[in-house]
């Protein structure tokens, strides 16, 4: 379940409704009833519908303390996630092997569709842009985020950036602190508020590198220190408690970046799979 220092859309919009403009109420009384059609609209879009400007819809988004439109559709989106209408209550102790095995693969279904419908074109694009300008990329996560963090550095590898992935903090500290003005630092948190992993982010800011978050929570810590955020939607159950369908999606994410880099890179990478799969293949008989 979304953490409940996160406060959802829902709530924010009925506790300030009282103090909103005309408009915003208007917006409020269209997102309310609305929300799906939100999640797959454009600020733009919004707007037109509403016959309203963008502006006003961009600073009733700013007044329930988002940073813009993308971030309160990211948050909304969270709320809208229904694995199989929770995945913890439907589960039954009678069911068997396979019944509870598409409950789960419907589960990271859900939250892959849901996360590859709140990406935002512009924000994906300076993100492969920050990784064609840099020297190195570093990948920083804790517990089941370091998995993820591990395996970018494994993709990332075969490309010929140089890559390196970190999970104990001193480590984090230690690396984060010889990276370079332009290197990419991506930091995996699925809450977006651990303590360590934001002092390791601080680091890198001060050392210029450029910083990439990837997190659940639109509103977190460390989307507000990050130089740009991708955003998971996944919900967890107690079933799924450390966050595994937030997981899939965070390597999905990757895996957009990995393979749009090899096509902007394609002799570098076909260079680097070649070394590569010729120092693997002595491994083999």
């Amino acid at each position: 379940m979304a953490s409940a220092s996160v406060p959802h859309v829902f709530h924010l919009i009925h506790s300030s409704y009282k103090q909103m403009s005309v408009k915003e109420k208007m917006i409020a009384d269209y997102v309310l009833k609305n929300p799906e059609k939100i999640i797959h609209s454009t600020i733009n879009q919004l707007s037109d519908n509403l016959q309203i400007a963008d502006a006003t819809v961009f600073r009733f988004c700013t007044h329930l303390g988002f940073k813009g439109y993308q971030a309160m559709k990211i948050s909304l989106a969270s709320e809208l996630v229904t694995p199989i209408e929770d995945i913890h209550e439907d589960i039954k102790e009678n069911d068997s092997e396979t019944t509870i095995m598409n409950k789960v693969f419907q589960s990271n279904m859900t939250a892959l569709a849901h996360t590859r419908d709140i990406q935002k074109e512009e924000t994906l694009q300076e993100a492969l842009n920050i990784l064609l300008e840099a020297g190195q990329v570093h990948f920083y996560g804790s517990g089941g985020s370091g998995v993820t963090a591990q395996d970018g550095q494994h993709k990332f590898m075969r490309t010929g950036l140089s890559s390196l992935a970190y999970t104990d903090n001193h480590l984090q500290l230690m690396a984060a602190s010889q990276l370079k003005p332009k290197d990419a630092a991506f930091f995996i948190s699925h809450t977006g508020a651990n303590k360590d992993l934001l002092e390791v982010l601080e680091v890198a800011k001060n050392r210029g590198a450029r910083t990439i978050a990837i997190t659940n929570y639109a509103k977190s810590p460390l989307t507000k220190q990050a130089d740009i955020s991708l955003y998971t939607v996944a919900e967890e159950t107690e079933y799924r408690s450390e966050a595994l369908a937030s997981r899939i999606a965070e390597l999905s994410l990757l895996d957009t970046l990995y393979v749009n880099y090899c096509v902007k890179r394609k002799q570098q990478t076909q260079e680097a799979l070649s070394l590569i799969r010729d120092a693997i293949s002595r491994k083999r008989l």
